[in-house]
């Protein structure tokens, strides 16, 4: 009987799901899905490694019943296959847990204290922690932080400009997406060994963004900050903003707390610039001005956090475009390397149009990569470390 890996990332309307064969100690992807648009108008998608896709309407399903289609359909498609462990994308681990950890009640409760903090993707993660143990009570399960590629930089990097008792009680830039920048690193790791121990830039562009400085295979620095908010703009968030701001809307517009949030969060980036779509394929694809100026707005910010992620680092030699709009938007990357030329960037044209691998030019001093991020492999590989060392 075949020994197999479930990995879970669990949003707030979908459930995504890979399935991986740990023969030899190895891993190796044999199935991957989700169950999107959770409530009544669930649908199940799976692709079978070889085989193809197939998807159905499931009607209603929450996370408890999505798991547990995605567990019948395992059973049914893999009747040798069994499940020996089951990871978990949590975004935030909080200053106690910087590398993945079995779960039990303990880790369940504090992971349940930090969703104020994640206030977007912690309570969904952990409703699918919950309906996955409810399934399979006798699995280890195991915590892979988003938070924890980012533990240990400097003082400079993750304090506020705030009273010092604000950091002693854990008010600090946390950090997120460091799944993908852990895997990309692998990854250059494996394409260019010499470039991975040097100044790299990871820009993770999505309907989430952000930016990650790496010096010798560290995070040095990232935009994002004690929240999902900070730094770029993204598909509906806004990205940072000036604090008075907030207390303007708070105080003259009386925006109270729920309603601030749902604007910061959900109203506004790509979408509330353009009027039009978070999507940024929609909006390269629109005649409309405002959609034109969401771009190139995206664009400029992405220039500018470049250079200063560059400051951190003290230059750069290899610059990563990862993510949906980083690996599928050839216009987004030629505006963003185009406005850094003066540091050493040329692309080669015709290889970023083909999506190419390496976008940067003979003649280029820095060297620009696209390479497609793979968080459920990430939580494959921290899962069976995991498990291996209990």
């Amino acid at each position: 009987m075949s020994e197999y890996l479930l990995t879970l990332n669990a949003g707030s309307s979908s459930v995504k799901f890979s399935l991986f064969d740990t023969a030899n100690k190895e891993i190796g992807l044999v199935a991957s899905g989700e169950v999107e648009c959770l409530g009544h108008d669930a649908c199940f998608r799976a692709d079978k490694t070889g085989c193809g896709i197939e998807s159905r309407q499931l009607g209603y399903a929450n996370h408890a019943g999505a798991i547990s289609h995605v567990i019948n359909w395992i059973n049914v498609t893999f009747p040798v296959a069994r499940v020996v462990a089951i990871g978990h994308r949590i975004v935030h681990g909080g200053l106690k847990y910087t590398q993945p950890v079995l779960i039990n009640s303990d880790v369940f409760a504090y992971l349940k204290g930090l969703e104020p903090l994640a206030p977007l993707h912690q309570p969904h993660n952990l409703t699918g922690v919950s309906a996955a143990r409810a399934a399979f009570p006798a699995l280890p399960q195991v915590a892979c932080f988003d938070t924890a590629f980012h533990h240990g930089r400097a003082f400079n990097e993750e304090a506020f400009a705030l009273p010092t008792s604000f950091y002693d009680r854990g008010i600090r830039r946390f950090g997120f997406h460091g799944l993908s920048y852990e895997y990309i690193l692998c990854r250059l790791s494996e394409i260019k060994p010499e470039a991975a121990s040097g100044r790299v830039i990871i820009a993770h562009l999505g309907a989430g963004a952000s930016l990650c400085a790496l010096l010798g295979g560290r995070s040095i620095a990232t935009t994002m900050g004690f929240s999902a908010l900070e730094g770029l703009p993204m598909g509906s968030r806004s990205g940072s903003l000036d604090p008075g701001l907030l207390l303007y809307l708070i105080e003259h517009d009386k925006l109270s707390t729920p309603q601030l949030s749902h604007l910061l969060y959900h109203q506004s980036g790509l979408l509330g610039l353009s009027g039009l779509s978070s999507d940024m394929r929609k909006l390269e694809a629109s005649q409309d001005l405002a959609a034109q100026r969401a771009v190139e707005y995206f664009i400029h910010c992405v220039k500018k956090q470049v250079a200063a992620m560059a400051a951190t680092i003290n230059g750069l030699d290899t610059l990563i475009f990862t993510g949906g709009i980083g690996v599928h938007s050839a216009f987004v990357r030629a505006g963003v390397i185009a406005g850094l030329d003066w540091m050493g960037l040329d692309l080669n044209s015709n290889a970023n149009q083909c999506g190419e691998l390496c976008i940067s030019s003979v003649e280029s001093s820095v060297s620009a990569f696209v390479i497609d991020t793979d968080e459920q492999t990430m939580i494959a590989r921290h899962t069976l470390e995991a498990i291996n060392l209990r």
